[in-house]
């Protein structure tokens, strides 16, 4: 961006594991700075994952209005570089409107994806990403992540190791090339006409992980076995390979009980906030607060911003 060139105003990404409250700080902030809140939730973008993927609740979409919530059918798809094209025109019109706009997700390459922008996606490999599909189904998912952790381990903490289509994509492409698929995604970061500030949930590991176990019992007694059951006969869709379903669904195989469904699924939860926060460490930009502390959130977007404006 040239010295000639204006920011259109500020950007304040809210990020942090699953269940740490960001939903609730998106709104508050969104409120405060009287502008709209975008989602970068892989999942949250499917309407049929209502429960599940604990997308906001009427009250706080009646609130403050939010984008890509529930946008999509369960049949569809929104691969991270084409949300950067979709997301990054309605983040530049909230801008230009309201100079703030908030961004909240946990999904690490979707929020990567409107900050810094992706490269190119690396090719892949037809013939190897067959093979691939048919030792997943011969075998499971195990050994594809041993291989992917052995070739790629930096890979391994961005990306959903209990999603199949994300896990046989990074092996294709190590497989293909010859090459980490994370040293494949790093670049330039793009030029935006903003400035960003980044939030980033801070909680005691023992308080989150007591939230996921309770925000999962909520969804228990919210209907989430009865979502899961009516969404069985699309269990194959990449929307689905996710946690919370997958263990409902090897339920309804008879595989586990529900108890069993239930405590491995806040497992797994626990398991994937964990990488989440180390994905997030790895970055400096993060200002670590409590999730209910909004005065301290918006007193460092007041000082960033004015910090920025003086650029």
């Amino acid at each position: 961006m040239s010295a000639n060139e204006r920011l259109l105003g500020t950007l304040i990404v809210i990020g942090g594991p699953t269940a740490s409250g960001k939903t609730s700080a998106a709104v508050a902030l969104a409120q405060h700075f009287k502008t709209e809140v975008v989602s970068a939730d892989a999942r949250q973008f499917y309407h049929a994952l209502r429960i599940g993927a604990a997308l906001p609740s009427a009250d706080e979409l009646q609130q403050v209005p939010h984008h890509f919530i529930g946008n999509l059918a369960i049949t569809g798809s929104m691969s991270a570089g084409a949300y950067e094209r979709v997301s990054v025109p309605v983040i530049e019109e909230l801008l230009s409107k309201y100079g703030s706009a908030v961004l909240v997700g946990g999904s690490g390459l979707y929020l990567d994806a409107v900050v810094n922008g992706l490269d190119p996606m690396p090719l892949g490999d037809n013939r190897i990403r067959t093979e691939l599909q048919d030792r997943f189904r011969k075998h499971g998912l195990d050994p594809l992540l041993e291989r992917l952790s052995q070739l790629d381990p930096a890979i391994i903490e961005r990306i959903d190791t209990h999603n199949p289509h994300r896990v046989i994509r990074a092996l294709e492409v190590c497989l293909a090339s010859g090459r980490p698929f994370s040293a494949q995604r790093i670049g330039h970061a793009k030029k935006r006409p903003w400035h960003t500030v980044r939030i980033a949930m801070q909680l005691p590991r023992a308080e989150l992980y007591a939230r996921i176990d309770a925000r999962f019992d909520a969804m228990i007694e919210a209907g989430l076995v009865e979502e899961a059951r009516g969404l069985l006969a699309h269990r194959e869709l990449n929307a689905l390979q996710t946690v919370g379903y997958k263990e409902l669904f090897a339920h309804f195989d008879g595989a586990l009980t529900l108890a069993e469904a239930i405590a491995m699924a806040k497992q797994h939860t626990r398991n994937f906030a964990k990488r989440q926060m180390t994905w997030m460490r790895r970055n400096d930009d993060w200002n670590w607060i409590a999730p209910t502390d909004i005065a301290a959130m918006i007193a460092v977007v007041d000082r960033d911003s004015a910090g920025a404006s003086d650029l």
